[in-house]
């Protein structure tokens, strides 16, 4: 297809200005979220081991209920059976303190039951790590530390432009397509070759880029396209009525126990496996008595999780709104955004893929942005400027620190989540991340992208390293489970990586050509004409 040529000089300069306005902030986006994948793995492997007996098993359960309940008046009003068993959940019966709710950066302490082979209750206090509700966050807001309600507009805006750059970078790349689609010149044209693995990422991986952009502004928006829909279709008493529901409740015990409900419920939906029941919290849209658990055959509403509303007397399903595979068309189709967005669907593949897609689009605008400030330092030389101008250096700097004080304090925090358990507050994970973050984003604008681009490859190196070393230190407990060892092992793969980028940026600014941003040997003059 032959566009005009100032159609598609007009394209190119909006995506590029559109990549450079926008592609730092959703690199942190897209490698934070690439870690959500492993939300649940990364909260066991932060865990600290519990000292519990064994769970009881489902039909001595409503004895340890009882008992929680006579020791601890307070967990009656919400509290959780635990079918699946396991570092972030080491009891049968589990119950938050009071004043302790889930939220933006909730948690609280935990309490968490079993009992012991005495059949005497036993209760430990758990404070669930918020480490990985930190890189959620992280992820939510595009690493802005703003309030969360004032972050997610900007985060919402920020997708728009990310599908702006998407429409025009189709249009820029649309007359070579044919020729240019599956070329990676690797050689001495180093440009060359960062230009055909961004286009060629770009294209392949077009498909997961729109649904997480669409996704992304319905998430940003939730509550301004809810208002819309009930002003535009509900009637005046329906507009008057409260969007969130008051906190439902049980009120009194509940006739049927644990292991009927598992029962039932297995009886009304065969491929549903639950791992958790909830009683009584049920404020807002939830109900007050539900099941939380998976099918991989249907798309689930949260990242890993599916809900049953169910009824406290007989356990039939009577709330199919976040059901797997029982929903209704409107439901569904809101749930599909969910799904789409967190990869919930397809078990572990799925979710393995939705990683390497993360990590490949974050690579995706680092080396746009890479690209954009070469560009850019090419038409300063042509236009007579024989150095690199302020406003060049500063975005090649920010280039190599923002990503690279992205990953480190990600992994900085991490360790630190193993390291001090249940001092880590959400507090503390973001105060070493961003304190990291900062450190080294100084430390490119000091230094420049040349130099910092090779050194901060090396921290970050280290800052990885800090993740295994700090299993170690946690004790050889951790690989208990065999999925948490390959949290080390993923973080020792990438800290071989950037190492390896450090020695490719090392040679290239001992030996890239002098006019790159990123040689550390000074520019020659610009030629002059002498007529």
């Amino acid at each position: 297809m032959k566009l005009p040529t100032d159609l598609v000089r007009m394209y190119k300069e909006i995506h590029g200005w559109v990549g450079i306005i926008a592609g730092l902030a959703l690199f942190i986006a897209f490698y934070a979220g690439a870690l959500t994948m492993f939300e649940e793995p990364l909260q066991r492997w932060a865990s600290p081991p519990s000292a519990l007996a064994p769970p009881p098993s489902l039909k001595r359960t409503p004895e340890l209920v009882a008992k929680v309940k006579a020791a601890y008046p307070d967990a009656a009003r919400g509290y959780e059976v635990n079918l699946v068993i396991d570092a972030a959940h080491p009891g049968r019966v589990s119950w938050r303190a009071p004043g302790g709710k889930r939220g933006e950066h909730g948690g609280g302490a935990t309490y968490f039951a079993s009992l012991a082979p005495d059949g005497s209750l036993q209760v430990e206090t758990q404070q669930r790590s918020q480490v990985a509700n930190f890189i959620d966050v992280l992820h939510q807001q595009v690493g802005l530390p703003f309030p969360h309600w004032l972050a997610m507009p900007i985060m919402g805006g920020l997708s728009l432009l990310y599908v702006v750059a998407m429409i025009s970078g189709i249009a820029v790349l649309m007359p070579s397509l044919v020729s240019d689609l599956f070329a990676l010149r690797i050689g001495r044209n180093v440009k060359r070759m960062w230009l055909d693995l961004h286009n060629l990422l770009g294209l392949m991986s077009l498909p997961f880029h729109i649904i997480i952009a669409l996704t992304a502004v319905v998430f940003a928006f939730h509550d301004e396209f809810y208002g819309a829909q009930r002003l535009a279709f509900s009637d005046a008493a329906s507009r008057a009525r409260p969007m969130m529901r008051a906190e439902a409740s049980i009120e009194g015990t509940p006739t049927i126990t644990p292991l009927q409900i598992v029962q039932r419920l297995r009886q009304q939906a065969p491929g549903f496996t639950p791992h958790q029941i909830v009683y009584g919290q049920g404020g807002g849209i939830l109900p007050a008595l539900r099941v939380q658990g998976s099918d991989p055959r249907y798309g689930q509403r949260g990242p890993t999780y599916g809900i049953a509303g169910l009824d406290p007397n007989t356990a039939e399903i009577v709330d199919r709104n976040f059901m797997p595979g029982m929903q209704n068309g409107w439901a569904a189709t809101t749930t599909g955004l969910f799904t789409l967005h967190f990869g919930s669907f397809g078990g572990y593949p799925i979710r393995w893929a939705y990683f390497l897609m993360g990590l490949a689009g974050a690579f995706l605008f680092y080396t746009g942005n890479l690209l954009w400030v070469e560009s850019r330092r090419k038409r300063e030389r042509k236009s007579g400027a024989p150095q690199q101008t302020r406003a060049t250096r500063v975005l090649g700097a920010l280039t190599a620190g923002v990503p690279l004080g992205c990953v480190a304090g990600i992994a900085v925090t991490l360790a630190a989540a193993k390291l001090l358990g249940p001092a880590a507050t959400y507090g503390v994970h973001s105060a070493l991340y961003y304190a990291v973050f900062v450190v080294f984003t100084v430390w490119a604008l000091a230094r420049g992208a040349a130099k910092a681009g090779s050194e901060l490859c090396v921290f970050g190196a280290i800052a990885m390293l800090c993740i295994p070393a700090a299993s170690i230190l946690g004790g050889k407990s951790l690989y208990d489970h065999s999925e948490l060892v390959l949290v080390d092992i993923t973080a020792v793969l990438m800290a071989i990586a950037l190492l390896a980028m450090a020695s490719a940026a090392r040679s290239r600014a001992r030996t890239g050509s002098r006019d790159s941003v990123w040689s550390s040997l000074s520019a020659e003059p610009a030629p002059r004409f002498v007529p």
